[in-house]
């Protein structure tokens, strides 16, 4: 695979990139391809060293405290000396005085209307599309397609209309309503007939007529009638003619819309295997598209092809007469790459890669300077930034740096780029209120990621012991500090009504009735957004925001939530390991089949999200955040004693047989390259090696990330 490069300035540039930027994505935007690339070129050399300096201090901090854990191994741990250790090596930084974040311009979406959130990988132009379309979601179809509804009792999903649960779903439709936007009198399960708008007065009396937004007709019935609940929005649909399975509904709705994904983070980082300016472009070129508003995909669809593209808003009557206009996707915001990773795409003048962190800022912002036309995403002509995998204060103000030296570069208004702070490294939450004030003009979001966020713990405190299973992190003292931690610096910084405080994934996409039942905790715990795997999981957990309203849950728990930076520091190992024989075995099997399963789809086939069958069948959504953990932890346990490095390599061996059997006919992976197996070929599977890889490198990977040997590996099979 040899790259061709173009010499520009100091740069070397693929050409592959090179005509990208300079034919599709500048055009348009008033950028000269002189300006773009003299700016790129300056600020990358000049950015470039401090990067760099960065991850080296990341490295000396950790040596650090792998030889205070190794000291002190003898002894039982103690939180106060821990606690002094931390701060004397600048791990932990001195905490100042309150603030309040100062952000401006930014929409409604993410300031005042609480609701889920999707994450899509960039470089599936369907997925993102899908993702960015789920703004406006069928309650009908997510309640009767899920197991949201039991199929008890002869209310079985097939593949021809179930009248038993289409009245279940109706019921539990009705019993919505009634919940959320109840009539003044009676149920709107005995709504008889179509309800009547008339001197734009509504026929139907609401106990709060606020409630009512407005409507649409056809052929003089009602045919949409708006309603509003905690700033979300409710569709109701009427259609005389309309049947369900062949009967008629009795109030003539056919179906209720929920406002579903308000936000959805099109995604760079975790959920893609980008490796190379083939697939950096990809990404670059959707993003691109949904920017300008004109990406578009074929797709299959029941022996059909259909082309699918961004839907428009959606036009209703206002209550008061007049046309009103809602939104009708999601607001999309970017997740660049953290700052670890390099991308061959471009050369710097010493012959080295790209952060690749600097060249996602430069590129996705310029691409979204096209929607500052159309406002087709952001109607207050910002770009909205989410970046992961920054460890404390000073690599937060350095992002913050990159984003100004941008904004110069593009000729954009300072603080156009807002930034989302993942907070799921140690160091960013022990620090989170000083990370927040590095970038108090231009953040919109914080969230906790418990994946991500564990395999950090396992990998800075590697020395300290042997770690808890994995299953039981959840239940952990330093997890419930974790959450609370965010929740509390968020809103002691000014987040309520100005940002976003999320919540992370539900990852289970075929298991909704328990979504359903366990993840109302979020907007519980006062966070106005959080991570869901599909446009379905969207509309099901937007009746959750129905159920509480976000924002006065925020004002009830502000200054309520108690948080001690000992609790989050607390570390979750072990003292007297003593698990038996099969329940080391079944650990140790869980984790090597997610590895795998994960690993063989990124490498072989650069699928970078899926929902991979864990060791149950189980369909779960996994991502790099699942690989760290995983690998980490069997790293640990290897180093610790609890099981062997030839232990491992068997149990490896004996789950990619399993892992094979699962995706040998998978229909998930079609449109990729064709399965290849592991089991069998074990010296040659470039997959099951670097899975290996992952575990028996895992102490010396920085941070315990599992991107450079994903990297390394996929680039070799791509070869």
């Amino acid at each position: 695979m040899v790259k061709k490069y173009r010499k520009i300035n100091n740069l070397s540039v693929s050409s592959e990139l090179l005509n990208f930027i300079n034919n599709e994505l500048l055009p348009g935007t008033g950028i000269t391809k002189k300006r773009f690339w003299y700016g790129l070129d300056k600020c990358v050399h000049e950015l470039s060293p401090k990067n760099k300096n960065l991850l080296e201090f990341r490295e000396i901090l950790q040596k650090k405290i792998d030889i205070w854990h190794r000291d002190k191994k003898s002894k039982k741990l103690n939180n106060k000396k821990y606690y002094n250790f931390l701060k004397e090596i600048g791990y932990l930084k001195k905490e100042g005085g309150k603030f309040k974040i100062k952000t401006k311009n930014v929409d409604n979406e993410i300031s005042t209307i609480a609701g889920p959130q999707l994450v899509v990988p960039v470089m599936n132009s369907r997925y993102a599309l899908n993702a960015a379309n789920a703004r406006w979601g069928s309650l009908y179809n997510a309640l009767y397609g899920t197991d949201a509804i039991s199929e008890l009792n002869g209310a079985e999903r097939g593949k021809k209309y179930n009248y038993i649960r289409g009245e279940k779903v109706i019921e539990y439709a009705r019993n919505f309503l009634d919940a959320n936007v109840p009539l003044k009198k009676g149920s709107w399960k005995n709504i008889l007939k179509i309800p009547k708008v008339e001197n734009n007065k509504l026929s139907l009396s609401l106990k709060d007529p606020k409630q009512f937004v407005g409507y649409n007709k056809k052929s003089n019935n009602l045919s949409s009638l708006l309603l509003r609940n905690n700033n979300l929005h409710i569709d109701i649909k009427f259609d005389p003619n309309h049947t369900l399975g062949g009967l008629k509904d009795k109030a003539a709705i056919y179906d209720i819309i929920l406002e579903s994904a308000i936000t959805t983070i099109i995604d760079h980082e975790d959920s893609v295997a980008a490796v190379d300016a083939e697939d950096k472009v990809l990404g670059y070129k959707n993003w691109l598209g949904l920017m300008k508003g004109d990406l578009q995909t074929k797709i299959n669809k029941n022996g059909k092809k259909i082309v699918r593209k961004l839907k428009p808003d959606k036009e209703y009557i206002s209550a008061e007469g007049n046309k009103i206009k809602l939104h009708g996707r999601s607001l999309m915001l970017n997740r660049n790459v953290g700052h670890l990773m390099t991308n061959s795409s471009i050369l710097l003048k010493d012959g080295s890669e790209i952060p690749e962190g600097i060249m996602d800022a430069f590129i996705t912002t310029a691409a979204a300077i096209h929607d500052f036309k159309i406002k087709g995403n952001s109607r207050t002509n910002s770009v909205y930034i989410v970046k992961p995998k920054m460890h404390g204060p000073d690599e937060v103000a350095f992002t913050n740096l990159i984003f100004e030296k941008v904004e110069k570069v593009l000729g954009l208004k300072k603080y156009t780029i807002k930034i989302g702070i993942m907070d799921e490294e140690r160091r960013t939450t022990v620090n989170l209120k000083e990370c927040v004030r590095e970038v108090k003009n231009r953040v919109v979001f914080i969230n906790t990621g418990f994946l991500d966020r564990t395999g950090d713990e396992i990998h800075t405190s590697m020395e300290a012991g042997a770690m808890i299973k994995k299953g039981d992190m959840k239940s952990s003292k330093w997890i419930a500090a974790y959450e609370n931690n965010n929740v509390n610096v968020g809103l002691k910084c000014g987040f309520s009504g100005k940002a976003q405080i999320g919540k992370g994934m539900w990852a289970a996409p075929d298991k909704m009735a328990d979504m359903v039942s366990q993840k109302v905790n979020h907007p519980m715990s006062g966070a106005n957004c959080a991570w869901v795997p599909s446009p379905t999981a969207a509309t099901l957990h937007a009746m959750h925001y129905h159920q509480i309203d976000v924002f006065i849950k925020q004002k009830n728990l502000k200054n309520k939530i108690k948080t001690r930076i000992s609790d989050i520091l607390t570390i979750p190992i072990t003292t007297r390991p003593n698990w038996s024989i099969e329940e080391i075995a079944k650990e140790l099997e869980n984790n090597a089949q997610g590895i795998l399963g994960y690993v063989v789809r990124w490498i072989d086939q650069g699928v970078g999200c899926s929902k991979v069958p864990d060791i149950n069948n189980i369909g779960l959504m996994e991502d790099r955040a699942t690989l760290r953990i995983s690998s980490q932890h069997i790293a640990n346990w290897i180093h610790h004693g609890i099981c062997s490095k030839e232990r491992v390599i068997k149990t490896m061996k004996k789950m990619a047989k399993i892992v094979d059997k699962q995706n040998i006919k998978d229909p998930d992976l079609k449109g990729y390259a064709s399965y290849k197996t592991m089991s069998g070929n074990y010296d040659k599977s470039i997959a099951f090696k670097a899975a290996c890889e992952l575990i028996f490198h895992g102490r010396n990977q920085p941070s315990g990330y599992t991107e450079p040997i994903l990297h390394l590996n996929r680039i070799l099979k791509k070869i």
